[in-house]
């Protein structure tokens, strides 16, 4: 008796693909899952498009430009962190990263239709040479330099190591004269400032991770240390990031018993590392906090969270970045780049604290940054995210940023009036600050003594409103009242630039800094995790 063919169904089915793929190749049949079989198609199409394009659009087209916008199209497909770096743009990055360049070493700005020097960079060529914050660059090899562009700036003041360049110098008291100076390698420094905020609190200020960051904080370290340094704050607040290598080392700074620092996952063995501790490179004998905020993030995350896990300090301030990709930098043949993520990184204790993203909407992903009440909404999302425990058992969470242990909000309401003064091109505060150092120098003694007892008054702030007035700045008085005692502190912080130099001035700026002063409370807490890290 035959069986009913719906029984026999199977087995026929069976017979038919044994049949068919007897007949059809393997590797047309598996056409469709070989991504390259896409990819070649697409070419072709591409290729039509840009034919039709170029031949019959009614506008003459930038072919360049086009192509251009396609190569970005293919980015705002990926992750957020994932670019397409355009030539004109990879030198000016690749520098930043690489950690240096060649030039004279100043930091400027066009003021009054010339250069103007800011700041001379430490043990550059200008230091060498005694420039000065204030002093005018008026002509250079003999040309006028009045109304120079930034641009040509570069190209002029730039240039390789041991090559001269003649410049004329107007200073604040209007004396004139020229000096030659010998283009140097030029350090692009990650610390950007390291002081003691009191007799034996230290402060660094890492505003990046470069090539050269494990050095110049281990230069810190022992700058501050012997200066007294009994406790650290690292201060890690709108640092970008960088390195993976270089955040690993940092975090081995304050780490002296073996352990994970850090570890990535990708789609091929070949990326995944695990960076583990070298107990003799790093130190757990004084107390720490490490600052964050919303613009901490990628290798500032990855120390904070190090810090944490791993209960060696205390981290401070606001939940940070949330960015736990890894990206690798390739340079392609017209000297264009693509910036790659390839894996994504794990802190110590398993976390991953990548901030959830959708394709194509990089937009939302940066502006959820700055919601006023960010913090209260990640407090309430907290039992929705991973928990984790770090090594003495402490919760913390992973799936976006890191979180502090002590959370103190950002806390700096200026007046509008006050915000655009601080961001004019004409530089006020600065002019005004320079020109007092140049005529009080016999007032101003020692750093310390400057810092903690000595103030700018009520006619020196009329002075400046005055000023600022007399530049054709738009002045309303009654918003600046409001913000008069920052305004002094702000102008008091120039003249201490002017007279010592940019550490002295960011450590009286740190005096008004409400996240920097609420930490000094909580080094009791801080100093509890020296025993337990031994």
């Amino acid at each position: 008796m035959k069986k009913p063919l719906i029984k026999r169904a199977p087995l026929v089915l069976t017979i038919l693909m044994v049949i068919l793929l007897s007949i059809i190749p393997l590797s047309q049949f598996l056409y469709s899952k070989n991504p390259y079989n896409a990819i070649e198609e697409k070419l072709r199409i591409l290729n039509q498009i840009l034919y039709y394009v170029n031949q019959l659009y009614f506008e003459d087209v930038d072919m360049d430009k086009l192509m251009e916008g396609a190569f970005q199209g293919i980015f705002d497909e990926l992750d957020p962190h994932s670019v397409y770096i355009p030539a004109k743009q990879q030198e000016e990055m690749a520098e930043l990263f690489r950690g240096s360049f060649q030039g004279i070493g100043i930091e400027f700005d066009i003021l009054h239709g010339y250069i103007t020097v800011i700041s001379p960079v430490a043990d550059s060529p200008s230091e060498r040479a005694g420039l000065l914050p204030g002093d005018q660059i008026i002509a250079i090899n003999g040309e006028d330099a009045f109304e120079i562009t930034k641009k040509d700036v570069f190209k002029k003041l730039r240039g390789p190591k041991g090559s001269p360049v003649d410049i004329t110098i107007r200073r604040i008291n209007g004396n004139k004269f020229d000096v030659t100076i010998i283009r140097d390698v030029i350090p692009i420094y990650s610390v950007r400032a390291v002081l003691m905020i009191n007799n034996d609190t230290g402060y660094i200020w890492l505003t990046r991770f470069s090539a050269t960051t494990d050095e110049e904080v281990r230069i810190a370290l022992n700058q501050l240390e012997a200066q007294g340094m009994k406790k650290l704050i690292f201060d890690l607040r709108n640092n970008s990031g960088g390195f993976l290598e270089q955040a690993a080392a940092i975090s081995n700074l304050f780490i002296a018993h073996e352990d994970t620092l850090v570890f990535t996952k990708g789609k091929s063995a070949s990326v995944e590392q695990v960076f583990i501790s070298d107990p003799k490179k790093g130190r757990e004998d004084y107390p720490l906090i490490v600052l964050i905020n919303r613009g901490s993030a990628s290798a500032s995350e990855i120390v904070a969270g190090a810090i944490q896990d791993l209960d060696r300090g205390l981290v401070v301030g606001e939940t940070s970045f949330g960015k736990g990709l890894v990206q690798r930098q390739l340079t392609l043949n017209d000297g264009s780049a693509i910036r790659i993520t390839i894996a994504r990184y794990y802190t110590p204790s398993g976390r991953l604290i990548q901030r959830p993203y959708k394709n194509g909407k990089t937009k939302d992903y940066y502006k959820e940054l700055y919601i006023q009440n960010r913090e209260s909404v990640l407090d309430s999302l907290k039992e929705l995210r991973p928990k984790y425990k770090t090594r003495s058992g402490r919760i913390v969470y992973g799936g976006g940023g890191i979180t502090p242990d002590i959370h103190i909000r950002w806390d700096l309401n200026l007046q509008k009036n006050t915000q655009r003064l601080l961001s004019h091109t004409k530089r006020p505060f600065f002019n005004w600050g320079s020109n007092y150092a140049s005529t009080h120098k016999n007032e101003i003694n020692l750093y310390e003594n400057f810092r903690d007892n000595w103030d700018l008054d009520d006619s020196d702030f009329h002075n400046f409103v005055e000023y600022a007035g007399n530049e054709e700045i738009e002045i309303n008085l009654k918003e600046l009242e409001i913000d008069k005692v920052y305004i002094l502190k702000m102008l008091k912080s120039e003249i201490a630039g002017a007279h010592w130099g940019k550490d002295e001035a960011i450590g009286i700026r740190l005096t008004y800094d409400n996240q920097v002063m609420g930490a000094l409370d909580y080094f009791n807490e801080a100093a509890g995790f020296i025993n337990y890290s031994q």
